[in-house]
């Protein structure tokens, strides 16, 4: 049976392998992002099955206006959006700027998470699932980590929320949380390769993880066989210690 399927941050990283794993499920899936350029390019890459749709998903005005263009039935959302405030330069020296990272932190990690599942949770139908993600950086701390530790584990936290309020509709929310993952545009960008090396040493496995390796785990969790599995943190990390 094919599944409608609705994927932020599905044009990039993650996300895009996410939406690849689901097309080749025969599944529709509609991608959204702000920018419409890898948008475009995701979906002429995966095929005909995968519909992009630019919307700032952090903002309520923009998700409303999409609606329209969104499935009136949904399976399965997930919530892939996300980025890190903190590696886009050096720490903030001023409380503005330090409140500026905190706040873009929240907007595009959280903020995603609960605007975009909350303009949707009436379309989701029963035994529908919906999917976040959080990030080992939501347990580890670390430099860097403040704002996007905290935005992280805040989405999980809002996960076992939902996952009460929608559980007796047969709807189950969970949170994947990756470590060190190549393959995407996120960790290069202020990752030294000592830092890198240390995480990788850290993995029980010896080794980074791959977007498939997320993507796997994200497709178990929207899976029949995963119906008694709600409110609970997956780790996709190579069993590094503190992870639960």
């Amino acid at each position: 049976m094919t599944r409608s399927v609705v994927i932020s941050g599905g044009g990039t990283g993650i996300g895009r392998c996410v939406a690849r794993a689901f097309a080749r499920e025969g599944d529709a899936i509609t991608i959204l992002g702000r920018r419409s350029a890898p948008l475009g390019e995701a979906a002429a890459a995966i095929g005909p099955t995968v519909m992009p749709l630019v919307c700032d998903v952090s903002d309520p005005r923009a998700v409303m206006a999409c609606l329209e263009h969104l499935p009136a039935r949904i399976d399965v959302v997930v919530n892939a959006a996300g980025s890190n405030m903190a590696t886009r330069g050096a720490p903030p020296q001023d409380l503005t700027a330090v409140s500026d990272m905190w706040m873009g932190n929240l907007r595009s990690n959280l903020m995603t998470a609960v605007v975009l599942t909350s303009a949707l949770l009436d379309r989701v139908g029963e035994n529908g699932r919906i999917i976040g993600f959080s990030s080992m950086a939501a347990r580890s701390g670390g430099p860097g980590s403040q704002g996007y530790g905290a935005a992280k584990a805040a989405v999980e936290a809002w996960a076992k929320a939902i996952s009460a309020e929608v559980g007796p509709r047969g709807i189950t929310v969970n949170v994947v949380a990756p470590g060190l993952t190549d393959e995407t545009d996120f960790f290069p960008v202020s990752l030294s390769a000592s830092s890198r090396e240390k995480l990788i040493m850290s993995a029980d496995n010896r080794r980074a993880g791959r977007p498939a390796d997320v993507a796997a785990a994200v497709m178990f969790l929207a899976s029949p066989a995963a119906g008694h599995i709600t409110g609970h943190v997956l780790p996709v990390n190579g069993g590094v210690a503190f992870a639960r």
